[in-house]
Parts: structure tokens; sequence; C-alpha cells
């Protein structure tokens, strides 16, 4: 029997359709005021997502039905084209059902593969509703709910960062958060770039990790700094940046004329999970009298934890700027983003066009809440209202026993790698829930380490990682980093993932690889 006919471990007949034969989008709401067909059109739709989301808790279930792209393109080439002429409701139905038969169950216990996992079910009933509404986030007068919502959360993220006022915004991904951060900064050193541009300014220096996320040399090329001048600092064997190093960067940057500016420091990197010393990089940063940004996209999760943030988190509240995903680790659905800051005022200096055809000054309300001239979109996403019903549904107590739970996982995951064969970690005591390792097959175990043995081990996980996709059972994800062969990425932060899963993924691992 297929996969598509069964909830969870039900079988379901085939819907009939066929009362939808010949209706048209036009018949719905508000072409012809319609709400009875309209409702009927939602009671079809309705289930089909709930299958969905049934199917990504139930461990009988794919995580993938994976298909080559030209193989599902001509799978799907029925419906895939946009036609001339309106299909009517039946295939439309019909086609929300075949999209998601194709989907990723990214939800699904054995999903490891991104940091972004899980499927919270009232961050997605605040996503419907966010639909819904269908509503602009750039002022009051459009979004009076929602812009408080967006007020309120940032000042309880803030709060929580250490900071008793500040600004903040939430951006379409961690990315765009780190792009604000050094658009910023880059306004507070040389306030004149904003309008006389780069050629007016002397040139600028950032410094980063060198296992950083992306971003932060992206950033620098997009807002014309030039990713050459982005200074990558040296890691220890930890993946943690030397702040010593650092203030030798910094150094060298002024020797060389340039005026550092920015320092980006990484709450839990993307590979390895770790947390440069922050405090002391806010020590090198107050000495020269630069801004210190922390790109906690993946870790900011952990300040919800009393035991975990001391020693991962400590001096955050030191830092200008903040990033933080709660679509990582707090389990929010994408996407919803963060950029925090410490100076109220300086994101509305830095953005500002004062276009009076949107954001009027004699309105009748408290301007305040206007959002859309301190930031660089005009249309914003709603992202806040299923964090905000997330929050109220779970309370503090609740985020952190999450939290709590996921760390907890990776603890008894890296206790059973210690105890199988064939298994070796790149690093014993990880400090976020990302879990890097090698599986060596059986014939390769006898082999002497060096490059031979890195050359075959490197090839090891990419076909491991291709048989998982071809069966669907489970997905991880895996990269080569510096000269190390390419491992194994384990994320744990899917809070339907329990202890069974990561057995399972591990007997997955030890099958597939003695097939390869």
């Amino acid at each position: 029997m297929p996969e598509d006919s069964y909830v969870g471990n039900s079988k379901t007949a085939e819907p009939d359709w066929s009362e939808f034969e010949s209706i048209f989008a036009k018949d719905l709401l508000p072409s012809k005021c319609d709400a009875g067909k309209t409702k009927e059109f939602f009671k079809e739709l309705v289930p089909i997502l709930l299958d969905y989301v049934s199917k990504n808790n139930d461990r009988s279930c794919k995580v993938v039905d994976f298909h080559h792209p030209h193989q599902l393109r001509e799978m799907m080439d029925h419906c895939l084209e946009i036609p001339e002429t309106p299909r009517d409701l039946e295939q439309i139905l019909s086609d929300c059902k075949e999209t998601l038969k194709y989907c990723v169950k990214t939800g699904h216990p054995r999903f490891f593969n991104q940091i972004s996992s899980g499927l919270d079910v009232i961050a997605l009933a605040g996503e419907w509703l966010t639909a819904t509404a269908n509503t602009n986030m750039f002022t009051y007068e459009v979004a009076p709910v929602f812009t408080l919502m967006e007020d309120i959360l940032l000042i309880k993220m803030r709060e929580i960062v250490g900071w008793e006022d500040g600004d903040g915004i939430f951006a379409p991904g961690g990315a765009i958060s780190n792009l604000y951060a050094v658009h910023v900064a880059r306004y507070r050193a040389v306030p004149d770039c904003k309008t006389s541009g780069m050629a007016s300014v002397q040139k600028l220096a950032m410094f980063t990790s060198e296992q950083s996320h992306f971003s932060i040399k992206s950033a620098a090329a997009v807002l014309g700094i030039g990713s050459e001048n982005v200074f990558t600092i040296k890691c220890d064997e930890r993946g943690k940046m030397i702040p010593e190093e650092l203030e030798d960067a910094i150094v060298q940057a002024k020797k060389l004329g340039a005026l550092p500016f920015f320092v980006s420091a990484t709450a839990a990197t993307t590979v390895m999970g770790a947390f440069d010393p922050i405090n002391d990089i806010a020590d090198v940063c107050q000495k020269y009298g630069i801004w210190m940004h922390v790109d906690a996209a993946w870790g900011g999760g952990v300040l919800l934890s009393g035991k975990l943030r001391q020693n991962r988190m400590h001096g955050i509240e030191r830092a200008d700027s903040v990033t933080w995903n709660p679509h990582k680790m707090m389990g929010a659905t994408l996407q919803c983003s963060a950029i925090l800051l410490k100076h109220k005022g300086l994101l509305g200096q830095c953005n500002s066009m004062c276009a009076d055809y949107l954001f009027q000054q004699d309105k009748h309300y408290d301007l305040r809440y206007d959002t859309g001239d301190k930031a660089i979109q005009c249309g914003r996403h709603n992202d806040v209202f299923k964090l905000w019903l997330m929050w109220r549904s779970k309370g503090d107590s609740g985020f952190e026993s999450q939290i709590n739970q996921l760390f907890e996982l990776s603890r008894y995951m890296l206790e059973r790698l210690k105890e199988r064969s064939g298994f070796e970690l790149l690093l014993d005591e990880p400090e976020s829930t990302n879990i890097c390792f090698w599986y060596v097959p059986q014939n390769m175990r006898s082999m002497v380490h060096g490059q031979e043995r890195d050359i075959k081990l490197s090839k090891v996980a990419p076909k491991i990682k291709a048989l998982m996709m071809e069966c669907g059972t489970t997905m991880i994800g895996y990269q080569p980093l510096g000269n190390k062969p390419n491992f194994f990425r384990m994320v744990i932060s899917n809070p339907a993932a329990r202890t069974h899963d990561i057995d399972f993924l591990l007997d997955e691992i030890e099958r597939l690889g003695e097939e390869i």
C-alpha cells in the first residue's frame, strides 16, 4: 500500500473531490461572495494539511520520497507548468496533495539534516493565522496588534540578553539580521557613508572567526566594504575564536591604514557548535572602541536555560548587537529571526529615508510603532505572531525544558558513539548539540591514518548519505572542515526526537556503511 494512503497507521480512502469539478477560484470569496463554497473548499484542504502533520510525526513514514530533479520533474509534469486557462478546484486540491507527497518531512523525528527542524503545532497555527491576516508589518495602522506583539517580544529578548533598553526588528533570516548589524555598526563608525557612500570614508576592517557563518563576509560584500576586508581569526581545536589572534589582526589592520569597526563573535558555530569566548572578545573590542556583534542565530536558545547560558554566553550583555533565530533551537517555524541592538535610535537613524507618502509624521497615534522606516525592507512579513503564540503556550519554563532536553539527547548520542566501534568523534565534548563524527567501515579500520585513508574516508559520508536518501528512512548532513575529510554533522534541534531515534540513525549508518 503506498504511503500516502495512510494517516498514521490507519488506512484512509482516497478523497472524492468530484464536487469541485468545474468550480474555479472565481467562484470563491471574494469574487462571488460565496462563503458556502469557500468553506467547503477549506473543509477539503484542511485534512490534506492535517494528514501531512500526522505523517511528520509517524516513524513508519519516510522522511523523504527522494527522486532526482529530472525524475521528479517528469513525475510532476502534469501539474508543474503554469497554464493559460484556469484549472478547477478539483485539480487545485490534487495539486496541494501532490506537492506535499514529495516534500521532505522536516518535522519528522528522524530528520537531522538541518539546524532548523521540527514542526511545532502552535507555531503552525500561528502561521495559518498570520497568512489569514495577510498584514504588512511596516505601520501600526495596518498591523496594530502585530506591531505591539513585536515590540513586546523584542523587549523580552533584549532583557534576556541582559540589556535594559535598546532596539531591534524581526528580519527574514539570520543572514539579514547579521547584515543589519554590520550596517548599523558602519553607520555609527562613519555616519557620512549613508549619504556620501564608501568612496568618502576610510578603508574599513571587519573581524570574525574562521568558522563563522558566511553571512558576515556576505554582508561586507553587499554593503560595499568588500569581503577581502573581513579578517578571519584563527580558532582553537574546539572551533572557538582565539582572542589574542583577534587583537593581533586589529593591530595589523590599523597598520595597513584601515579602520576596525566591527567584530562578530559566534554563539554556536554552524559546524562544530562552538561558542566563542564572548567576554574575552568584549575586552578586546572595548580596548579598541569596536562594535561587538554576537551571531547567536543558532545558539540563542541557550539564553533560555539557566544551567547552560553562564558557561557559554558569559559576557553577552556587553555586546552592541545580537542575532537570534527562534526558528532554530527554539523550534519556531521558518522563518523567525531577530536583530537586537543595545543602542536605541541607531537603527532608525541608519535606515530612515523619511518617505512621507508612507510614514506621515502627523498621524494621530504614537509613531514609535511605525517600524517601516527603520527597516531595510518596505514590505515585511509578520514573523512575530507564531513566536508570540509559542511563547504564550510554553512560557519561559517550557522553552527552558525544551532546550535542556535537546542537550540531554546530544549527551545520549555522544555516549552511544563512544560505545560503538567504527565511529570516531571530531570533538569529544561539543558545546552545542552539534555532534561531528566519522563512520569508518569495517574494511577500512585497519588502515594507517594518513592521506590515503583520508581520501577514502572522505567518500564514505557522501555515499552513506546518498543511500540514506534513496531509502528515505532518515537524513543527516555532512561536510569537510579545513583539511579534515568529510564527516557527518548531527544537529539535534527537533523536539520530537527521542533516544530510540538516535539509535535508529546509528544503526542505519552502520547498515548502509557496510553496503558501500
